[in-house]
């Protein structure tokens, strides 16, 4: 693949990862993070990788600017900003969103970006940073498909999926289904383990022998050994999927769509925030049934 030079904003969990591969597959990679010193550990860590004070030094020159930030408001303050992504990109440049974000704030930018000659893809990402780690994320994306095609082999560097799913937003109400299936998924897991214990049988023994029939998930081979011991330290945290349940429920409010049981288990979320477990992963929820 043709090396490009690309600016990557949000050096998180997801982030920092995502842009070593870009490195690693030979590209020219510029980073800013809003703490400093996170940019400056990744440029020394990654030899020709240069760090910036701002997303617009960063996104100077550059043919593709990723981005892996917090919120919305986050995401406007690395794009649309005086010292933001897009003062400094080129006409044709392409931003690349892989913040899980709300639709509307995707269809503004791409509004905005069009504006200024720019492309735009809303691309949220799914697989937590251990996919990050590995380069295997699905990635789903919105945007127009000319812009799509050019930045999906880059966006190849870390995705073992990665497709089209409509116009701008559509990446982000993806990425809504996806947390809605999730949230209801580990409800449902944690609450068969806490049942499996208060019946008496060896909760592990149930789950190395259900992993083999319809009951299967990546939540039941993956978590479920944790769960049993209370270890919650192993991925996607409850302060984040809460801000992603928010999102779903908006947007729901927005199109008529009814989702008792997402609402339900942010509930179940908040209880667990208050027993102290805001930075705890999301399999938690098994923790409020059995405190």
């Amino acid at each position: 693949m043709k090396s490009h030079t690309i600016a990557f904003i949000g050096l998180g969990v997801m982030g920092y990862p995502m842009a070593g591969h870009l490195h690693r597959a030979g590209h020219k990679v510029r980073v800013y993070n809003r703490t400093a010193a996170k940019a400056k550990e990744f440029a020394a860590a990654h030899p020709g990788a240069q760090w910036f004070s701002t997303p617009r030094e960063a996104a100077v020159g550059a043919q593709f600017v990723f981005s892996c930030v917090g919120n919305d408001d986050d995401l406007r303050a690395v794009t649309i900003a005086q010292d933001g992504a897009f003062a400094g990109m080129s006409a044709g440049a392409i931003f690349v969103d892989h913040t899980t974000a709300s639709a509307q704030v995707a269809r503004e930018l791409h509004a905005t970006a069009a504006e200024r000659g720019l492309g735009f893809i809303d691309a949220p990402i799914s697989g937590g940073q251990a996919g990050a780690e590995k380069g295997a994320l699905t990635v789903m994306c919105g945007g127009d498909p000319a812009v799509f095609a050019r930045a999906k082999p880059v966006i190849a560097c870390y995705a073992r999926a990665c497709r089209l799913m409509g116009p701008p937003g559509a990446g982000q109400l993806t990425k809504m289904v996806n947390q809605i299936a999730i949230a209801g998924l580990v409800q449902s897991l944690a609450e068969a383990l806490h049942f499996a214990g208060a019946a008496g049988l060896d909760a592990e023994n149930v789950i190395d022998l259900l992993k083999n029939g319809a009951a299967q998930s990546w939540q039941m081979e993956n978590r479920t050994k944790t769960m049993v011991a209370g270890e919650f330290d192993f991925g996607f945290a409850v302060e984040w999927m809460r801000k992603d349940l928010a999102i779903c429920l908006a947007e729901a409010r927005r199109n008529g769509a009814r989702l008792p049981v997402a609402a339900l288990v942010d509930q179940f979320y908040a209880e667990v925030e208050n027993m102290g477990g805001r930075r705890w992963d999301t399999s938690s929820l098994i923790a409020r049934l059995e405190r």
